[in-house]
């Protein structure tokens, strides 16, 4: 009972996915508004020409080497805390 309970609740929860992923609120429309057109039309020109305009080295997006870190050694971060209780255990013992 308990399967088929689960079968039914995974069905419905497709179907209303798929009911909501039909709605055309917020998605694609089509107009056949000559108007609409043209504004569009000009606006993909002038994004076309600044893009033109824009030097080469501007327009790519630059990588950056520091986004790569490398971990550090185990054997320097291992250094670093016995030199730390190495100086602790001296002062220590004075």
């Amino acid at each position: 009972m308990k399967k088929a309970s689960l079968t039914v609740m995974f069905s419905l929860s497709l179907l209303a996915g798929a009911a909501y992923a039909q709605t055309d609120e917020g998605g694609v429309t089509m107009s056949t508004d000559p108007s609409k057109a043209a504004d569009v039309e000009q606006r993909a020109q002038a994004l076309q020409q600044q893009q033109q305009e824009m030097p080469m080295n501007e327009s790519t997006p630059m990588k950056h080497k520091s986004m790569h870190h490398k971990p550090m050694h185990k054997h320097a971060a291992k250094g670093k805390a016995n030199a730390e209780k190495a100086e602790a255990a001296s002062g220590a013992s004075e």
